[in-house]
Parts: structure tokens; C-alpha cells; sequence
């Protein structure tokens, strides 16, 4: 058993879970138990597109509501400021996010910009090299959030959000009352979504618990809650691969991300999540794919300066040591068919060295046990995944 640390704060969200197959049937009386009699309903061009965003539509009913455009990948800040004066002027309480990080995320920020008022990137986190942070203090109540996750990224459960600024760099924020008051998982109806892509959202989901179980902020029980998705991932990624449509594995994985998002609640991200993150401000590139790539790259990086806490994530893998541990990653990148390589999801080599500048300025940099100690540090890491 591993001692307690000194002193740790631990905060708590108000998320409630529903996990059923045909829980989306039963989002009008939710939203009614929530008092949301306006919803503002958010997801992706795919998404909206689909059989289950028809399926969330009609679970509405006759409730009054508004559909907002389709939401890009790492959405935009024009996109939420236009969102958040339409929903302002249109009376709207609440909201469905329906899809992957992207739908979450917008909801959560036009929840902020409506609640705190001023321009977007007024509220981001802002990290300055080597060792500043200022995180603005969002004391205002927001807006309750239903997500109805169809993704493996847990970003339905997470306090923090992303959105892509107008010069392509990723604005981050954090308020936990951001997280959606209730999330509505129904595993069946995931059976739409390409298996491809729960797997490689599914890599940014394992990312969350390794870099959660060595953040420079973390509780112990979100170290607890890390080990326990890590070793769902290891199982549910494999099975959603051999067999799309096999429900109790998509239940598995869906599960394993929620608590992937719990993780998020009490650590940060670190280094592996920035260089996604720039990767994404300065290509489009996907998140998911973005993860699946640099995931073991990370690890490997911070192999020394975290070995105790990846040790730990090693044990709950059966592997012996933590290179044991970066090779079970790799092993499990070719089980579940995601990409291993950057020149594969599109990002071009002309594009490294402004990401590795960018990644310099994410606060992620701030949590990570290990000090970068430049931009050539993180190229060089690009360049080993390319």
C-alpha cells in the first residue's frame, strides 16, 4: 500500500451517471428533473448526422429548444462567442452535448462566457515558461450540462475544456462547475459510431490516467481511479476492435472513459497533452489520433522523472518495469489498429517546429514531473514520432 501524501485537496463534481441501454429514450424527463426547459443541443457534423442525434432530438419531445451549427474539431472561439449571444437573447438554461470532446467542450464554454460575461479568452489559463500559471477565478453559477458521450475520451466528466483561439492556438479552461451535471450512457446505441474511432479516443482516455497518476497535481484517489481505467482500457480497446458490435465491450470502454474524465476531476494533464493539443491548434489533426500517436513517446520522455507512479501503472498492466510498460503501449497501438506515426494522420513535417513552439506556451508543461527544458526538447520528440 502506498502512503498518503503530506497534504492533497480533493474536489468533487456534481455528475450524475445514468448507464442503460436506451437511456437517451429517457432525456426529456431528465431535463424536465433538472429543470432545463430550453436546451441549447450541440454535436458534430457527423454526429448531427446520425441515427442517434435524430434519436436525441426526438427523446426531446415537444421541449422547446435551439440546434446550434455543427461543432468543428477542437471547435473555435468565434463559434462560442456566437453561440453564447444567441443562447443570451433566446432564453436558453441548459444544454445536450451529443458526440466526442468537441460537443462538451463548447457547451462548456459557452456555459462560461455566458455566466462570466467579457470575451472568451479573458477566462483561459494562461502558462508562461518555465514556471507561471494564472488560472482566473470563475466564481459565477453555469448552466447545467447533459452529455451524452460517443466517444472514449471522458471529456463529458472533466472540469476543464479546450477551444482553438483565433491565431490556432488551444485556449484552456478550468471551473468545476463546468462538468455535466448528467451524463447519459447507452452502450447499444455506440454501436453507430465506427470502432475506429472509440479506439483511438479511447488512447486520449489511457492518456488521461497515465499523465493523472504522475501530475504535479493529483489526489490519491484520483491515482486510484486511473489504475482501475487503465486496466479497463487494456481490456475493453482490444475487445471493441475484434468486435464492433458487441455491446457489453462498447458498455466496457464508455465505462473506462467516464472514469478516465473522473481522473481529470482532481489532476492535470501534462506534457503528453500538450503536444496534442498544439498538434490539433496547428494542423486540425484529430485529438483521438494525435493521442494514439505521441502516447508511448510521453511516457518514454518522462520514464525517469515519474518512475514511481508509472511503476504502479506498469504493475496494473502485468508489466515488470516502466520500458515494459512503454512496450505494452506499442503492443497495444497495433492490437486496436490506431496510428503509431505522425506522417499518417497528416500532420506535415514543416508543421514540428510550430508545434514545438507552441506546446511551449500549454499549461501542461506547468504539471509535468519533467522540466522541458525547450522547444528543441519537444521537436526532437516530434521528430522520433514522425
Amino acid at each position: 500500500m502506498n502512503a498518503l501524501p503530506a497534504s492533497f485537496v480533493h474536489r468533487g463534481v456534481a455528475t450524475r451517471l445514468v448507464m442503460r441501454e436506451g437511456a437517451i429514450d429517457g432525456l426529456r424527463a431528465e431535463l424536465d428533473a433538472l429543470g432545463i426547459a430550453r436546451p441549447l443541443v450541440l454535436g458534430g457534423a457527423r454526429t448531427q448526422r446520425s441515427a442517434l442525434f435524430a434519436r436525441s432530438l426526438a427523446a426531446l419531445g415537444d421541449l422547446p429548444h435551439l440546434l446550434a451549427d455543427p461543432v468543428p474539431a477542437h471547435s473555435s472561439v468565434a463559434l462560442v462567442e456566437q453561440l453564447a449571444a444567441r443562447a443570451l437573447a433566446e432564453g436558453v438554461d441548459g444544454f445536450v452535448a451529443v458526440g466526442g470532446g468537441s460537443a462538451s467542450d463548447t457547451a462548456k464554454a459557452i456555459a462560461l462566457l455566458m455566466a462570466e460575461g467579457g470575451a472568451l479568452a479573458d477566462h483561459a489559463v494562461r502558462f508562461t515558461p518555465p514556471d507561471s500559471l494564472v488560472a482566473p477565478r470563475l466564481l459565477a453559477p453555469k448552466l447545467p450540462i447533459v452529455a451524452i458521450p460517443q466517444t472514449a475520451s471522458g471529456a463529458e466528466v472533466t472540469a476543464s475544456l479546450g477551444v482553438r483561439g483565433d491565431d490556432g492556438a488551444k485556449l484552456l479552461f478550468t471551473d468545476v462547475q463546468l462538468a455535466a451535471r448528467l451524463v447519459l450512457i447507452d452502450p447499444r446505441a455506440n454501436l453507430e459510431i465506427p470502432a475506429a474511432l472509440m479506439c483511438a479516443t479511447g488512447m486520449n482516455g489511457l492518456a488521461h490516467c497515465l499523465e493523472g497518476l504522475y501530475s504535479m497535481e493529483r489526489s490519491p484517489l484520483a491515482e486510484t481511479l486511473a489504475l482501475d481505467a487503465m486496466a479497463r482500457f487494456a481490456q475493453a480497446l482490444p475487445a471493441v476492435h475484434r468486435d464492433p458490435q458487441d455491446v457489453a465491450a462498447r458498455a466496457a470502454l464508455l465505462y473506462a472513459a467516464h472514469l478516465s474524465g473522473q481522473v481529470l476531476v482532481n489532476a492535470r494533464t501534462c506534457l503528453h497533452h500538450a503536444v496534442c493539443h498544439a498538434i490539433g491548434s496547428v494542423t486540425g489533426v484529430g485529438h483521438g489520433d494525435a493521442n494514439a500517436v505521441m502516447l508511448p513517446h510521453a511516457i518514454a520522455f518522462n520514464a525517469e522523472a515519474a518512475a514511481g507512479p508509472l511503476m504502479r501503472a506498469a504493475a496494473a498492466w502485468g508489466a515488470p518495469d516502466v520500458p515494459a510498460l512503454v512496450d505494452a503501449l506499442r503492443a497495444l497501438q497495433a492490437a486496436i489498429g490506431v496510428p503509431t506515426r505522425l506522417r499518417d494522420i497528416g500532420v506535415p513535417r514543416d508543421a514540428l517546429d510550430r508545434i514545438g513552439a507552441k506546446t511551449m506556451r500549454e499549461r501542461g508543461l506547468y504539471y509535468n514531473p519533467r522540466r522541458v527544458a525547450g522547444a528543441h526538447e519537444i521537436r526532437a520528440l516530434l521528430d522520433v514520432a514522425y
